[in-house]
């Protein structure tokens, strides 16, 4: 099918978008299942603290929690994929309607640790992508004065990753002075700052889940699947 204006494209495989597309598909009587990441083996571990901190707010949102927990996860490439680490983190991805990743700045940048974490999620897992369509919130903590690489950083992957990354984030400088010995964070503009993000987060997974499927759905690989549909019947003449 053909359109005028438009001759490059295949109009029986364009979409027109509409509000009654977008109604949400499936079961959703569950809470929003968020899984949570942090960049830290330290005992002591500031972005650690600030993950459960989120945790423990999103809970009283009503969400489920998971965090995820780095140690023993083996680097990238020097185990097979059955390892139990890598599967426990790929199922949690699968499971996750949203995820908070949270990863200390190290020379200017996110830890090995984060990355690796962020490497073992596959962006294609059979016919199914762990990552797409999940909600993402970003924070970081420094050592000192208050930088924004990190969560820069982090919303670069979250893109790669084909996640809908919030807008807000927190970024927490000196966090050695925001965090008691307890691990708990102060009152401060700092937590109100975790606070607004954790209810973003919350807000965008209720509005998204149950129709990413669709929101993700895109005329290029639609076109790509017809072409290759057509090979395979070409192939069997």
């Amino acid at each position: 099918m053909s359109i005028p204006d438009l001759p490059n494209l295949k109009g029986e495989l364009l979409d027109i978008p509409s509000v009654d597309k977008l109604a949400p598909v499936g079961d959703l009587s569950h809470p929003p299942r968020i899984l949570m990441l942090y960049g830290s083996l330290r005992e002591r571990s500031f972005s650690r603290f600030l993950t459960e901190e989120a945790a423990r707010i999103l809970t009283h949102l009503g969400a489920e929690v998971k965090v995820f927990d780095p140690m023993q996860l083996p680097m990238v490439g020097s185990v097979p994929e059955e390892h139990p680490k890598v599967q426990e983190l790929r199922a949690l991805c699968l499971w996750s309607e949203g995820q908070v990743w949270c990863s200390p700045e190290r020379h200017g940048a996110i830890t090995a640790v984060m990355k690796n974490q962020i490497d073992w999620i596959p962006l294609e897992q059979g016919a199914v992508r762990p990552s797409q369509g999940r909600t993402l919130a970003v924070m970081q903590v420094c050592g000192g004065s208050q930088s924004f690489n990190v969560v820069n950083t982090l919303r670069l992957l979250g893109r790669w990753m084909r996640m809908f990354t919030i807008p807000n984030q927190s970024s927490v400088p000196m966090a050695y002075k925001e965090f008691d010995e307890a691990g708990r964070m102060r009152p401060s503009a700092y937590y109100d700052r975790v606070v607004d993000v954790m209810e973003e987060l919350f807000k965008m997974t209720l509005l998204l889940r149950g129709r990413t499927d669709y929101l993700t759905d895109r005329y290029s690989e639609r076109n790509e699947r017809a072409r290759k549909a057509i090979d395979r019947q070409i192939e069997k003449l």
